[in-house]
């Protein structure tokens, strides 16, 4: 699904992406769940009775010693004293937008200056409300992410993700060697020291030039202050993926495309398998 919001094309280095889905809609298979949570759903006892269990080493996971605060999803196999348990988890419907942020909108559902914000141009929706996952400064556009659904939300902004997040970066002429090598091991800001995963050089005409950059962490104005350190002003800043979601090449700026849900599903999974977040081992 996209909106009909028509305007001029973004001329800027652009990402791949997988082709337009069908525009029919499924739900979204739940997310995962703490064991114990999905243990006393189904009927087994309560949760400090599966908490109980689960650190008396009477479970498993595929296999494996089931961990204090583990996670599990539909397709795990889970093993309570030698017999197999069915699984009751939560139905949801979690919905997973990406929107083309124009420079000017701010994210957030309304400002007392009257600017425009990127809630104004998002679909309604009933009984609920949409959720940003991170945020882009007002000058910044490109790839934001939003879902209704506030677990998922708290997944992917958790800061122990280390999620990946690449910026397409214009700055007036070529940078230095010595510049690369100093956004790449490290440069100090006021609330820490911050450096890029990569650096490329995405061309450019005149006296403008882009890079690719990946970073794995989104403070405030992390990448325009991390050049500004060195002395060099960003005219253009977009973001062009977050993890493994990229932004379309054909969805113009104020537009938003609805993930269906088996592509966004296989995003996510290929999200958590990437994560720096793991259950804890078996005691």
């Amino acid at each position: 699904m996209i909106s009909r919001r028509p305007r001029r094309p973004l001329r800027s280095p652009r990402p791949t992406s997988p082709q337009r889905p069908s525009r029919a809609r499924r739900s979204l298979p739940a997310p995962t769940e703490k064991l114990h949570k999905v243990l006393a759903r189904s009927g087994l006892g309560s949760r400090r009775d599966m908490e109980a269990a689960i650190a008396s080493g009477r479970l498993k996971v595929n296999g494996v010693r089931a961990a204090l605060g583990q996670r599990v999803g539909p397709s795990d196999r889970v093993v309570l004293d030698g017999r197999a348990v069915p699984l009751r988890f939560e139905e949801r419907a979690a919905r997973l937008l990406i929107y083309h942020k124009p420079a000017g909108e701010l994210v957030t559902t309304r400002d007392p200056s009257g600017r425009p914000t990127v809630f104004q141009h998002l679909p309604s929706l009933r009984g609920g409300h949409w959720i940003a996952i991170g945020r882009l400064d007002f000058n910044t556009g490109g790839l934001l992410l939003f879902t209704d659904s506030g677990e998922l939300a708290n997944r992917l902004m958790h800061p122990r993700n280390e999620i990946e997040r690449e910026y397409a970066v214009r700055v007036r002429g070529e940078l230095s060697r010595e510049q690369l090598g100093k956004l790449s091991r490290g440069v100090a800001l006021g609330d820490g020291a911050a450096k890029f995963d990569s650096i490329e050089s995405g061309g450019g005409s005149g006296s403008n030039r882009w890079y690719q950059v990946v970073l794995r962490e989104g403070r405030n104005r992390e990448v325009r202050r991390m050049f500004e350190a060195l002395g060099i002003t960003v005219s253009r800043l977009m973001r062009v993926r977050f993890g493994p979601f990229r932004l379309p090449p054909w969805l113009r700026r104020g537009q938003w495309r609805e993930l269906e849900p088996r592509e966004a599903a296989g995003l996510l999974a290929v999200l958590e398998s990437q994560s720096q977040v793991a259950p804890a081992p078996p005691a």
